[in-house]
């Protein structure tokens, strides 16, 4: 007997993504940070605050990987220790952006009117902005820290998720399957939820992914001018901003923060135009 071809939406999507060599290695380099991020402190060699006077500003060496720092701290190990509160920011952020954002897309989508028009002019009013002048602007306001600044990129993180969710509302909500559920009786939240939202899932799950990079970049923008982490929290950004003093004459101070930063980035870009690829039912192998 012959064995049936069940093919799914699932296994078809992973079969597309298997396909992109990039996307693949964004994957496994993100997945790498994953892991960094869990066990970093106990991967560390030497500890975030281990000051060593002896060897300040030490480039890349057996002992220290990445050199050392203006106080001879292991920038090796306060990268590593770093890596869990970058990802954590981005994750956080986006995570609360993407929520709001869907939440308020759904509603401006469905219900129209007045909900629809104050919230797309909302949008609006903060798209006007550039993300990270609307950061700025936030932290300014509600001071420096972490917190803060998860709060200033969940923030502009928002409208994005809220116009993408709307507009697959707006194609979805009188598609036959939803009239029929409308027509059945069914409230409204269950017909946003069971019926609209898995439609707009994979759009979703691709600006999420490609929202981590652009915020570990803006968090790491503000802790360079000094409005996010501060000492001796060991921040991507603020690595980079303390070494730019000795950038002329220890490279390796700005070097190696600026190039996880960049690689980091450019996985989550990668991996996010990766899965739109594989997700976007219009493709054909």
């Amino acid at each position: 007997m012959a064995k049936s071809d069940s093919k799914t939406p699932a296994s078809e999507a992973v079969k597309r993504f298997k396909k992109q060599k990039n996307a693949v290695a964004a994957l496994i380099f993100v997945l790498l940070l994953i892991v960094i991020g869990i066990f970093g402190p106990v991967m560390a060699p030497h500890g975030i605050n281990e000051f060593d006077y002896n060897a300040i500003l030490k480039g890349p060496s057996i002992t220290h990987f990445f050199g050392t720092d203006e106080f001879g701290r292991d920038l090796f190990s306060r990268i590593l220790c770093g890596t869990r509160i970058s990802l954590s920011i981005g994750l956080l952020a986006v995570t609360a952006g993407a929520v709001c954002g869907t939440f308020l897309g759904l509603a401006g989508g469905y219900y129209g009117g007045i909900i629809d028009s104050v919230i797309m002019r909302i949008c609006d009013t903060l798209f006007a902005f550039p993300g990270i002048i609307l950061a700025i602007a936030i932290v300014a306001i509600l001071g420096s820290g972490l917190y803060n600044v998860v709060i200033a990129v969940a923030v502009f993180s928002t409208p994005t998720f809220a116009r993408l969710v709307r507009g697959r509302t707006l194609a979805l909500k009188n598609a036959i399957f939803v009239q029929a559920a409308r027509n059945l009786g069914a409230p409204n939240t269950r017909i946003l939820l069971k019926h609209i939202l898995p439609g707009a899932v994979p759009d979703i799950i691709v600006q999420y992914t490609m929202s981590i990079g652009s915020s570990i970049l803006t968090a790491s923008s503000l802790s360079f001018l000094g409005m996010g982490a501060q000492p001796p929290t060991p921040e991507w950004g603020l690595l980079l901003a303390n070494g730019r003093t000795y950038m002329m004459t220890s490279i390796h101070t700005t070097l190696f923060p600026g190039a996880v930063i960049f690689l980091t980035v450019l996985s989550f870009n990668i991996l996010g135009d990766g899965l739109r690829d594989a997700l976007d039912p219009k493709l054909t192998d």
